[in-house]
């Protein structure tokens, strides 16, 4: 069985939809301040670091202080927990689907 602590984190950080948003970005960005982040992301500094803080925590973003400024990025191996998640889950519909249909045929073939 998958690992609840690591899925329940990423699931926790990516069910805001302000979150997602950010951590989207972040995706697109090589490197992304906060300051960058702020710019048009419709909450204040204080949220997105508040928001930052859950990604990290969740291990979607790494953090890169420089001088004054932090540089975001994501974490490759921060969506392994969800991967894993899905590939368990799609392989145990697909098998439900493949009876499904085998019992369709015996009904009406």
């Amino acid at each position: 069985m998958i690992e609840a602590a690591p899925i329940d984190a990423v699931m926790r950080a990516l069910a805001d939809p302000t979150r997602r948003a950010v951590y989207e970005r972040i995706v697109r960005s090589e490197e992304i301040t906060v300051g960058e982040l702020t710019r048009g992301a419709g909450v204040s500094q204080g949220a997105v670091s508040q928001h930052l803080k859950s990604l990290r925590t969740a291990g979607l973003v790494v953090e890169r202080p420089e001088g004054r400024n932090v540089y975001y990025r994501a974490q490759p191996d921060g969506l392994t927990p969800l991967v894993d998640w899905m590939t368990h889950y799609g392989v145990f519909w697909r098998e439900r689907f493949a009876d499904l249909r085998a019992l369709l045929q015996e009904i009406d073939p």
